[in-house]
């Protein structure tokens, strides 16, 4: 078994309260778990408005499994209106 957690450091420059940060990560967040059965959560900078980390774990019975499940996530979040990513760390097991 394979066990890959990527963690993305977000700058949200469009959001001006945590209601409109709330509003870009819920989505976000769901369509993640919903489109690539994996575990998401906001993981860091909860307080600010424009920052935010998000982690995403994902398992597998083979590591190229693992790992695409992983980059098809940094594409969505890359595509995503309102987000910029500001750095990555990705780790397996």
């Amino acid at each position: 078994m394979y066990l890959g957690i990527s963690t993305w450091d977000l700058h949200l420059p469009a959001c001006h309260s945590l209601k409109e940060k709330r509003g870009v990560l819920k989505p976000l967040t769901a369509g993640l778990r919903r489109t690539l059965n994996v575990s998401v959560a906001e993981t860091d900078h909860q307080d600010l408005w424009q920052r935010a980390e998000i982690a995403c774990a994902a398992v597998g019975s083979a590591r190229t499994v693992v790992e695409e499940t992983l980059r098809t996530a940094d594409r969505l979040i890359e595509e995503t209106d309102g987000i910029r990513i500001v750095d990555t760390v990705t780790v397996f097991r």
